[in-house]
């Protein structure tokens, strides 16, 4: 074989390696790294007094996590939760279709991990927890989608079928309010919080996965240079 012939056999199996590492890497991308936890001891339909436990994740290695907005899921009314433990510092406030839990901001790249006590949970499967969560330098991670395989998926919680006898508690006034007022993954939340406008702003709109889908379209153009350059060089020689 000439070297010419070579060369464009190497510089052919470039191309497609970088191609097809590429493609591989979008294929694969998932739901970003970071997300927030949730679990329970407790995790029953219809239990009462029980303890639901968060984790919150952190994508910034140089802003801590300072708020944590939660809408909580149909059966759930504000009134009906009262803050557990949290970060030093941060208070529980309830809100019209939820809480949040603000404070000084946790050290950078540390998870803000916190806890509510429900009074009832609901007759259900299980119940998801749309939660917004902001940093110091003013970004707010959304983690609201309801579909699990999402980029950004809301924390849910897996509740066991609801013990022998257990009966649901009256719900409160506010209960029908709450689900009214729920925001869903395209709207923003309601106005009285500043959280709305700093999703908008903090992360520049685009996702982890957009990145990384973004990041592999340049690699695939740069081995596609790559062999043009080689098979120009090589047919001059």
């Amino acid at each position: 074989m000439s070297h010419l012939s070579t060369t464009r056999a190497t510089a052919r199996r470039l191309t497609i390696t970088t191609a097809a590492t590429a493609a591989a890497l979008v294929l694969t991308t998932g739901p970003a790294a970071a997300h927030v936890e949730v679990e329970s001891e407790r995790a029953q339909a219809l239990a009462e007094n029980v303890e639901v436990s968060f984790d919150a994740e952190s994508e910034s290695s140089t802003a801590g996590i300072t708020q944590i907005r939660v809408v909580l899921p149909a059966g759930i009314a504000p009134a009906d939760v009262a803050y557990g433990e949290g970060p030093k510092g941060w208070k529980f406030t309830a809100n019209d279709d939820g809480y949040t839990v603000k404070g000084p901001a946790v050290k950078a790249g540390a998870n803000a991990e916190y806890s509510v006590v429900v009074k009832q949970l609901p007759d259900a499967s299980e119940l998801a927890f749309k939660t917004l969560q902001t940093y110091s330098d003013g970004r707010t991670d959304r983690w609201i989608e309801l579909d699990e395989s999402g980029e950004q998926p809301a924390p849910v919680l897996k509740l066991k079928a609801a013990a022998a006898g257990a009966k649901s508690a009256s719900p409160t006034p506010s209960e029908t309010a709450s689900e009214s007022a729920s925001p869903s993954a395209e709207e923003p939340e309601p106005s009285s919080s500043p959280v709305a406008e700093a999703e908008t702003k903090g992360d520049g709109g685009l996702s982890t996965g957009a990145w990384i889908g973004i990041g592999a379209v340049v690699v695939v153009a740069a081995g596609g240079a790559f062999y043009l350059v080689r098979r120009r060089g090589a047919a001059s020689a």
